[in-house]
């Protein structure tokens, strides 16, 4: 059986290195650390996993019904992006101040960083799920298993490098140690801040345009 009918290497080189600019396994790891800093080393890898399963999820899903969803909602992509860059700015301000409350996992409710804002908009925040929608009607319009097989696998590959880099996040904790960590929040608070307002920006153009 030809490799070609069931993968396309180009297609999976597009959607991988695309999602990876776009998602920055490197940048995740300051941003991380910040939003973990009270959590424990096994609590932390647990974060990373969650994470990584709603990021996965949510780029899924709407690349599957993104489009049919927004249509139906009346709600356009730069609508969606303004709102996860002024999540994002929320958080970006929580952590320059100190005052980013990691939730208690012994009270059931420690998976609330991994899923938001880490797992989304952070991870599959507006960038990554519109690149995503477009290779997904790109695979539709070329036809065959291969281009669907290949996006996926794309995805895949940049989730598990995402994953990586958080999971090996604790040997960076522990060479920081608590001082450096904290430093590394206002750091991180201050590159997500940038990050939302680009963002908002962004679909701010993006609404002006269109108008």
């Amino acid at each position: 059986m030809d490799i070609a009918s069931v993968f396309d290497v180009r297609l999976f080189t597009e959607v991988f290195v695309t999602l990876f600019v776009i998602m920055d396994p490197p940048g995740q790891v300051p941003i991380f650390l910040g939003l973990t800093s009270a959590m424990t080393s096994k609590q932390r890898t647990k974060a990373a996993g969650t994470a990584i399963m709603v990021a996965f999820g949510v780029i899924v899903g709407f690349a599957a019904f993104g489009q049919q969803v927004l249509s139906y909602m009346h709600v356009s992509l730069p609508a969606l992006q303004a709102a996860g860059g002024l999540l994002l700015l929320l958080v970006a301000m929580q952590l320059l101040t100190g005052r980013f409350e990691v939730p208690d996992p012994s009270q059931g409710r420690g998976g609330n960083v991994a899923m938001v804002p880490l797992g989304t908009p952070l991870l599959a925040g507006p960038g990554a799920i519109v690149a995503t929608m477009v290779f997904v009607q790109r695979a539709g319009a070329e036809g065959g298993a291969a281009p669907w097989v290949s996006v996926l696998a794309g995805v895949v590959a940049v989730c598990t490098c995402l994953y990586l880099a958080m999971r090996f996040a604790n040997y960076i904790h522990r060479f920081l140690g608590e001082s450096g960590t904290t430093l590394i929040s206002r750091i991180a608070g201050l590159l997500l801040s940038a990050i939302a307002v680009q963002s908002l920006a962004t679909a701010i153009t993006a609404m002006v345009q269109a108008a």
